[in-house]
């Protein structure tokens, strides 16, 4: 991607005399190695990348409202080929907000009917004079434009320096961050986004099956599509409960959804495979329990849903059974470790 050098040469210098500068952390434990790319990188050994260990790769689509990068199609298939994980980007040149809703619908139309893996990224970094308000605006319209002709979730690329003074926080509570930030271990303090979805740590890069520098990311499961967190092995088992899905509109909160649907946050976090319940996004999908739904097909056992204080000794001895055949039945993996809203099937025979 193009850099304001000017920027992140100054971010660096101010890192370095600045006696609190703050990191902000990653959204999820599991980090991606990942890379971005455009024309300047000519052609790729997707191959060669795929076993130098990259897992992720964001292509340039487009920029402005009538270039596209002449390597987006054959980058899209050679990187899909060799089973990298893809994302587009856009380089948004808007200096209005007509021109941020051409710029929009240019870029879904270039990659209609492509199925990328990440979210959609806006990269706007150059700004031509335009006041703060009016790069916010522009913004705001070019993602939203983006996202409802798409369908998909939208990332906001953006260096260190104007994620703190340029982005507002009404953009950081509607969309997760991919942030540009060198000579760092983790990026800088923002004081808009707690937690990043994507790390860009260099522009100087290099990887095998590439010619040249290229710009190394590392990206967490925030980043994907439909996959907002990685479902862990011991989540619930869908045999005994039914669910509905729903999407994360501004302002909620994994709490107070886990309070409405009569559930926990542990629980909603479990199911969703969520490591931080404190980050979910606007747009994200969710599972939610449907704890009013079931429908039993076999005798053999009941179900019950556990509230708040149940432990599995109490549930057990209600019920007149062992711990170890709920446990069996169940295939819990810590009998220690249940959760409100969570479904239990129990024997109706004790084994």
């Amino acid at each position: 991607m193009r850099k304001i050098f000017l920027s992140i040469l100054l971010v660096a210098i101010i890192a370095t005399i600045s006696t609190q500068v703050f990191a902000f952390s990653q959204s999820s434990e599991k980090l991606y190695n990942g890379i971005d790319v455009s024309e300047w990188q000519g052609n790729i050994d997707f191959g060669e990348v795929a076993r130098a260990g990259i897992e992720v790769v964001y292509i340039r689509a487009s920029e402005g409202r009538g270039y596209v990068d002449p390597y987006f199609r054959e980058n899209y298939e050679k990187a899909k080929a060799n089973g990298l994980r893809t994302g587009f980007y856009h380089f948004l040149t808007a200096t209005s907000v007509s021109e941020a809703k051409e710029e929009a619908e240019f870029f879904v139309s270039n990659i209609k009917g492509l199925e990328p893996d990440c979210r959609l990224a806006m990269d706007f970094e150059v700004f031509d004079g335009l006041s703060v308000s009016a790069i916010n605006e522009i913004s705001k319209v070019f993602l939203e434009t983006v996202a409802k002709l798409s369908g998909k979730e939208c990332v906001i690329y953006s260096d260190a320096y104007n994620a703190r003074e340029v982005f507002s926080k009404e953009l950081a509570e509607d969309y997760p961050i991919w942030v540009a930030d060198y000579f760092v271990e983790e990026p800088e303090s923002n004081g808009k986004w707690n937690f990043w979805v994507g790390f860009q740590y260099s522009d100087r890069g290099r990887i095998n099956g590439i010619d040249g520098n290229v710009d190394r990311d590392y990206f967490t499961n925030g980043v994907f599509l439909n996959e907002v967190s990685e479902i862990p092995k011991d989540t619930v088992k869908d045999k005994n409960q039914e669910f509905k899905y729903i999407k994360v509109t501004r302002g909620e909160t994994l709490s107070g959804i886990a309070t409405k649907y009569n559930t926990s946050y542990q629980y909603l976090a479990r199911i969703n495979g969520i490591a931080n319940p404190n980050l979910i996004y606007v747009g994200q999908k969710l599972r939610i329990p449907m704890l009013s739904d079931y429908k039993i097909h076999d005798t053999s056992h009941r179900l019950y849903i556990v509230r708040r204080g149940n432990t599995l000794t109490q549930i057990a001895r209600e019920y007149g059974v062992t711990i170890e055949s709920i446990v069996e039945l169940n295939d819990i993996a810590n009998p220690n470790l249940i959760y409100v809203g969570e479904t239990l099937r129990i024997p109706t025979i004790n084994s």
